[in-house]
């Protein structure tokens, strides 16, 4: 059974930085791309960064050059740093697999205050 467990939230300040981790069981973490996407409140969720199963990273516009995705195989763990934290960067995050979409997680909660 797949599970996806999101933790590393918190309320911050802008400019502040938080790391995010997911760690994956029930797949062969090492073959699935993996991705973040944050849901804020109102909106749909959406992907903000991911990196394939071969260390490849693609970014949205609004987190390029202040996030960044990366993965441990071993601990079958996808990190996402976040610094320069913005009020708009606030929302729950998951993680999943962009290219086939498993059971979504909880997510963990971000709050960034002015």
């Amino acid at each position: 059974q797949v599970q996806l467990v999101e933790s590393g939230g918190g309320l911050v300040q802008a400019g502040g930085s938080l790391r995010l981790s997911c760690v994956a069981s029930g797949i062969i973490f090492s073959i699935n791309d993996m991705g973040w996407y944050r849901q804020a409140p109102g909106n749909q969720r959406e992907l903000v960064a991911q990196i394939t199963n071969r260390g490849s990273t693609d970014y949205d516009d609004s987190v390029k050059g202040r996030f960044t995705i990366s993965r441990d195989n071993a601990r079958k763990t996808v990190y996402l740093q976040m610094n320069s934290l913005k009020a708009e960067d606030t929302g729950v995050y998951f993680c999943n697999n962009p290219s086939s979409i498993k059971r979504w997680g909880q997510g963990t909660q971000v709050t960034v205050s002015l």
